[in-house]
């Protein structure tokens, strides 16, 4: 049996929806109306309709700071430098997010349920076997970061592994996906109609996701359609759930697996040879 309170995209007319356009219901032994409650973000209401073009100004002004900010330390010539610059980044999106969610906290948004995880995992290795075949790697030696003694860099768990596989999927994600993603949805909802807001909402936040990446450093054709993939891809999930965990953790998956593959080319790069069984 259909799960009554499970989320369904972006169609309407369930009547078990609190959600729906219907704003108001009888209370007849008080003879009054009163407003029903809403659980989705994505069909209105209180709780997202103060994410308006304030949160938006807010949000391109905190990614605007955050990447002059990192341009700026990123040319500090000191070995901290670079990852600096990219906290310094980190910082203004985050900011972006403070200032969203102390508004409100759109209905559901935040709201997290076991198949979350299943979408994380399944999508975060199929984006992943994708980047693969993209850039060849059936035909290319593991990634490894390697150094001229065969063993990882030094603080290479802290400063690289934990910021790319927790932090910057947590921080990119709730930035672009919540964001952006969810004031673009809302403000153009009523206008143009949900489904043509969720393509408008999603293709903004995926082409920011790829030009912020872009400001970083040179990005490949390649490295671009993959990483608009996992922009468009992240957005779906949040549209199509109307909740955000699972966007995060299908980041979380897509950015570990890579992580896994450096530990495994950088290992592996200095295991002594097998010999071949004849």
């Amino acid at each position: 049996m259909p799960d009554q309170h499970s989320d369904t995209g972006l169609q309407t007319g369930d009547p078990t929806d609190l959600e729906s356009d219907a704003p108001v219901a009888t209370d007849r032994a008080h003879g009054s109306r009163r407003r029903r409650k809403r659980t989705d973000w994505r069909q209105g209401g209180t709780t997202v309709r103060k994410w308006d073009l304030s949160v938006l100004s807010a949000a391109l002004i905190g990614a605007g700071v955050g990447v002059v900010g990192g341009g700026v330390v990123s040319r500090i010539a000191a070995v901290w430098a670079p990852f600096a610059s990219t906290v310094v980044l980190w910082l203004g999106l985050a900011a972006a997010v403070v200032f969203a969610l102390a508004r409100s906290r759109p209905a559901g948004l935040l709201r997290f349920r076991p198949i979350d995880l299943l979408w994380g995992v399944g999508l975060g290795l199929a984006l992943r076997l994708l980047q693969g075949w993209l850039s060849g790697a059936d035909a290319a030696p593991f990634p490894s970061a390697a150094r001229l003694d065969g063993s990882l860099p030094p603080g290479w768990w802290l400063t690289d592994a934990l910021p790319a596989a927790v932090i910057a999927p947590l921080v990119e994600e709730f930035f672009f996906r919540v964001v952006v993603l969810v004031t673009i949805y809302q403000l153009l909802r009523r206008s143009i109609g949900k489904v043509a807001a969720g393509v408008t909402a999603a293709l903004v936040s995926a082409g920011g996701f790829v030009l912020l990446h872009a400001a970083a450093g040179a990005l490949s054709v390649t490295d671009g359609i993959q990483l608009c993939a996992v922009g468009i891809t992240c957005a779906l999930v949040v549209l199509l759930t109307g909740r955000i965990w699972g966007a995060v953790l299908t980041h979380v998956v897509y950015n570990a697996t890579y992580l896994a593959l450096v530990v495994v080319g950088t290992l592996g790069a200095t295991a002594p040879a097998v010999p071949a069984l004849g």
